[in-house]
């Protein structure tokens, strides 16, 4: 065999080696992604089924008469009245015509369980919402406590969970289950109302209007100085030997753990100049230092990618070099720029480690409606849910990522959309 024919067998077997090699690595590469998959569609159908059943709460229908002389009140607008009315009796009065039989106070206890403690103030709310109902009766669903909740929603799934429920409690549901008395109805108050003690009373309302302002807030503050910096960096600031110490410091910054941010902000805003815990303010302003790197970074990014042509054009024509950058060079990097923004707002929104620290943590069951209201946001919000001992609060938890992920992937969508449909190819 001549020494040609040997070289080029080994070439053959050099290149199918090779194939092989490649061959190996696309169906690693093919591996990796199915498992990545594989591994986020099994965080969401786990999330999915432990919450969805949140988004449905257990109701009683039961026949309520605003009796004057039971709650121990002739007037509504009067608010020594109103405060001291015994609310809680009037549900109570109408679960007990429905179960005329039961007796001894340990079963009255008992059967007054099946509503939720906050079923007479509820009906207060509606009392001064309706006031011609004032000694009227109406047939209204009344909220269940949270354990008939478990109970119910795991009886109709076929695998009842009666662990804190007496036997006599598990067939009073049944015969209300028979008679069309006890259902499932969509759960208003998980986003009309704030936090509570109580499971069945929970909501999210106060944990997203506080993420909300705090957000808003964020925005105000890190998107103009982030541009800005930019546009310093890029446009005015002479290369030296500071400027790229400054441009150091930025990229380490934004791989700084976020928790940092929370200490730094609880040292200089809470401690030196005695901003309020727990309020949007301080929550904006530690999320402003942490997302201004990244909004800084993007800026650049979005800077350097106008083509030099276009500076050159805008001064070649007379401009300024200030008229070249407003006029030409940031509006047709402003997609750029607000793609990272969104990236940033939606890196914020996820935040926990950082509020924690500045108090935000705190139980808060009144909605904000200000910058300066006491507050909490969704992420703390799944952190103290999760953190609760009763059961009814997995599924709140939950539901409460649920919605969380909600937000962050239509965020992170718009930036990617914002960036396909105004983006320009040069």
């Amino acid at each position: 065999m001549s020494k040609q024919t040997e070289n080029l067998i080994k070439i053959q077997h050099s290149l199918k080696r090779r194939n092989r090699s490649e061959a190996r690595f696309r169906w690693y590469g093919r591996l990796a992604v199915f498992i990545g998959l594989a591994a986020v569609a099994t965080l969401f159908f786990d999330i999915i089924g432990k919450g969805h059943g949140a988004f449905k709460a257990t109701y009683i229908k039961l026949e309520v008469h605003y009796d004057q002389a039971l709650i121990d009140i002739d007037n509504l607008t009067d608010t020594e009245q109103m405060i001291a009315g015994n609310w809680q009796a009037l549900p109570k009065v109408a679960l007990r015509e429905k179960f005329p039989n039961v007796s001894g106070r340990s079963d009255k206890r008992r059967l007054n369980n099946l509503l939720s403690s906050g079923a007479g103030f509820d009906l207060k709310d509606r009392l001064v919402a309706n006031p011609h109902l004032l000694g009227r009766k109406e047939s209204i669903w009344i909220l269940a406590d949270d354990d008939i909740d478990t109970y119910f929603k795991s009886w109709l799934a076929g695998d009842a969970y009666a662990a804190r429920l007496s036997s006599k409690q598990v067939q009073w549901i049944e015969g209300l289950h028979q008679q069309g008395l006890i259902e499932l109805q969509f759960n208003i108050n998980l986003f009309t109302r704030g936090d509570s003690r109580e499971p069945e009373q929970a909501g999210i309302r106060g944990a997203v209007m506080g993420s909300l302002l705090t957000l808003v807030l964020t925005l105000m503050l890190s998107f103009p100085i982030g541009v800005a910096a930019a546009i310093y960096l890029e446009e005015f600031a002479p290369k030296n030997k500071w400027t790229d110490f400054i441009e150091v410091n930025i990229n380490n910054l934004a791989a700084v753990p976020s928790i940092i941010f929370g200490l730094l902000g609880l040292a200089i805003f809470i401690n030196f100049f005695h901003v309020p815990r727990s309020v949007p303010i301080v929550g904006g302003l530690v999320l402003t230092l942490m997302t201004l790197p990244t909004i800084i970074i993007t800026s650049r990014a979005a800077i350097k990618s106008v083509p030099p042509s276009i500076r050159q054009a805008a001064l070649g024509m007379g401009a300024s070099k200030i008229q070249m950058v407003l006029h030409h060079v940031l509006p047709l990097a402003l997609p750029g720029m607000l793609t990272g923004a969104i990236i940033g707002m939606a890196q914020a929104l996820g935040e926990t480690a950082p509020l924690l620290m500045i108090g935000m943590v705190a139980f808060i069951v009144d909605i904000p409606g200000s910058f300066t209201d006491p507050a909490t946001v969704l992420p703390v919000q799944i952190f103290l849910w999760a953190d609760s001992p009763e059961r009814a609060f997995i599924e709140k938890t939950s539901a409460a990522i649920m919605v969380l992920l909600t937000f962050l992937i239509i965020m992170n969508t718009s930036a990617v959309w914002l960036r396909k449909r105004l983006e320009r190819r040069w």
